[in-house]
């Protein structure tokens, strides 16, 4: 069973098991208080005979998941009110861990998804900012730069880096706030916190997904979860 826990507002299982995220890249783990980030050679031999919940967006590692781990994919119980067919279950889970608000997963693509009361509204999917940063070196080598997250969009930049900068983020801010309304943001992924301290309103979370599988969960005959 899930049990709250009155210190950090977590969870635990009382058979030791963990929740999954299986990413592209990586996969998530997380044991109701802290997230590791591991490559999927490194989870498996770490974690592939310990009980896993996961969900998955990785079809192509979902053959190893089955042959080399105990692990259990939950991907077909994680569904929103007014979902898309060929939505990522990911973003379901996402947008499952707040009835509502505006949610955003900075990875290697930024996907922002509208929530209100636990209906889903829509959303759009925008280059993530290594992606946007890639493109402007494939039209120059010459702008090749890194990214200056702490950029200001008050004012016009003057350097090369800076202008990058700008036009990398302030197309992000400005489509985000035209759709959030004053809503609460929710934001995660590997470049969320980057995100984030361009908002006022902003929340970085990392466990999103998480309490949003938590959220599924719940009352599920099969696993015995409780409030």
């Amino acid at each position: 069973m899930f049990h709250e826990t009155m210190e950090d507002g977590g969870w635990k299982m009382e058979d030791g098991s963990l929740l999954a995220d299986v990413g592209n890249s990586r996969i998530h783990l997380y044991d109701g208080k802290e997230v590791v980030h591991l490559l999927p050679d490194e989870a498996i031999e770490q974690y592939g005979m310990k009980k896993v919940y996961y969900i998955s967006v990785n079809h192509h590692l979902e053959s190893r998941l089955k042959t080399e781990t105990v692990w259990e994919n939950i991907s077909n119980k994680i569904h929103i009110p007014g979902e898309y067919d060929t939505m990522g279950v990911d973003r379901r889970a996402l947008c499952l861990s707040h009835d509502n608000g505006v949610f955003i997963d900075a990875g290697s693509a930024i996907t922002v998804d509208v929530m209100e009361r636990g209906i889903y509204k829509g959303g759009f999917i925008y280059p993530g900012l290594l992606a946007l940063q890639k493109s402007y070196t494939s039209i120059s080598p010459v702008l090749e730069t890194a990214l200056d997250s702490d950029i200001s969009l008050t004012q016009l930049p003057r350097t090369t880096k800076g202008q990058i900068s700008y036009g990398i983020i302030a197309p992000i801010k400005t489509l985000i706030e035209t759709f959030s309304q004053r809503k609460p943001l929710y934001v995660t992924g590997g470049d969320g916190r980057t995100l984030t301290g361009f908002f006022a309103n902003a929340v970085y979370d990392e466990t999103l997904v998480f309490k949003g599988m938590v959220h599924a969960l719940q009352g599920s005959e099969k696993l015995g979860i409780g409030n």
